[in-house]
């Protein structure tokens, strides 16, 4: 056999073990993506009510915190003083805003009774402390204040319904969930954007099952910024935000030490509940991703680097195959074909159409750039720029815990 015949036949079984994995993940999400819960199907009298309290007293403290948000904030926290069916404390933060984001705050705080029964403060932070990323410091700073048994995380650019709290809290009170993760609607408002969100979810379905997080023996796990809803007392008990306060994941991360810690975490989605616009286009994904990508490897290069070759396999290696015809390139179109699948399989979470699978090929090439470009401008740098400020590499990785 010479040295040709054996690299073509190399390279088919190699096609094929990519292809047998895309097929697991498949058939992973076909079996079991129904088994996430849609807190909106539940019929309202099947969820505990919540307890009567002292007037005054919140059964929710929902924390925003906000920085340059002048665009989104008013909406997000008018649609949480619109809720019904619960009684809240939110606690804004204008974290060194250079924009009108805090007298937007204030403006708000000045009606006073027009908050419809919740309680509704504004924390303004001029300076950070030296040994803190900005986002960790405004939430330990609210948390330090909340007056309810439950705490909501959610960020200043996050709409919702006027049933989502009292839903949320409701459900969690029935699971006897310790942290609630609710699934936001990601608002996408081109193709560029559902193309390389619905891809996002394509890859990470390799290692992320959501019906699995429940699981107490299962290491999965989960954290969402927009809504991270914990129990005061088991937030503390895991150190508070003042344990990840150099943390550029906190929202991640938080959700990982909660399980690591063996308290009861719970997932479920709800489509109307809650919204959030995460990023402008294809490009505005590879932006957000700039801060994200390296810290998701825990700054470690040569781990990023491996993430990055995988993610080039992935990318290239079946574009190949469709060129190479034969049984590589029917490898090929079981990989696409699987691809397909996800995106009609997981609808229900992603609301992306499986007419964005045709731009996954592009997608996962972007996600490859937006890796090496999170590497690259960050070891260039020196560190991480998050909202205007740098924080160092040297102390971010000093800081940087384990999440897998």
């Amino acid at each position: 056999m010479n040295l040709s015949i054996a690299f073509h036949l190399s390279f088919v079984g190699f096609i094929w073990l990519l292809a047998i994995g895309w097929l697991r993940v498949f058939l992973g999400w076909l079996l079991h993506g129904r088994e996430i819960p849609d807190i909106t199907r539940i019929d309202l009298q099947e969820l505990p009510a919540l307890s009567m309290l002292d007037e005054g007293c919140p059964h929710l403290t929902v924390i925003v915190p906000a920085r340059n948000e002048e665009r989104d904030i008013e909406a997000t926290i008018r649609s949480l003083l619109a809720s019904t069916g619960i009684r809240l404390q939110v606690i804004a933060v204008d974290d060194r805003s250079t924009d009108a984001t805090g007298r937007i705050l204030d403006r708000i705080a000045e009606e006073g009774s027009e908050h419809a029964g919740h309680s509704y403060e504004v924390i303004h932070v001029g300076e950070l402390p030296d040994g803190w990323l900005g986002k960790p410091h405004a939430l330990a700073l609210a948390a330090s204040g909340a007056q309810a048994d439950w705490i909501l995380f959610t960020d200043g650019d996050v709409r919702f319904a006027p049933d989502a709290a009292s839903r949320a809290l409701r459900y969690a009170l029935r699971e006897s969930a310790d942290h609630f993760v609710l699934m936001p609607d990601w608002t996408l408002d081109s193709a560029g954007e559902a193309a390389m969100h619905g891809a996002m979810h394509a890859l990470t379905a390799w290692g992320f099952r959501p019906w699995r997080i429940a699981d107490p023996k299962a290491r999965d796990f989960l954290g969402v910024g927009a809504f991270n809803m914990i129990r005061k007392d088991v937030h503390q008990a895991l150190g508070g935000f003042e344990a990840l306060r150099m943390e550029v994941l906190e929202d991640l991360r938080l959700g990982w030490t909660v399980k690591k810690q063996g308290y009861r975490q719970r997932l479920a989605i709800g489509h109307g509940l809650a919204a959030v616009h995460w990023s402008r286009g294809a490009v505005g994904v590879i932006r957000n991703l700039e801060k994200n990508f390296f810290a998701l490897y825990r700054y470690r290069t040569w781990i990023a680097m491996a993430a990055a070759l995988g993610l080039a396999i992935q990318t290239f290696l079946p574009i190949i195959a469709l060129i190479e015809g034969g049984w590589a390139q029917v490898g090929a179109m079981v990989i696409y074909a699987c691809v397909a699948g996800l995106f009609v399989v997981s609808l229900r979470v992603t609301r992306v159409p499986v007419v964005y699978a045709l731009g996954f090929p592009i997608a996962a090439a972007l996600f490859l750039f937006a890796l090496i470009r999170s590497v690259s401008v960050t070891l260039v740098r020196g560190g991480v720029v998050w909202r205007e400020t740098l924080y160092p590499l040297e102390d971010l990785r000093a800081k940087a815990g384990p999440m897998w």
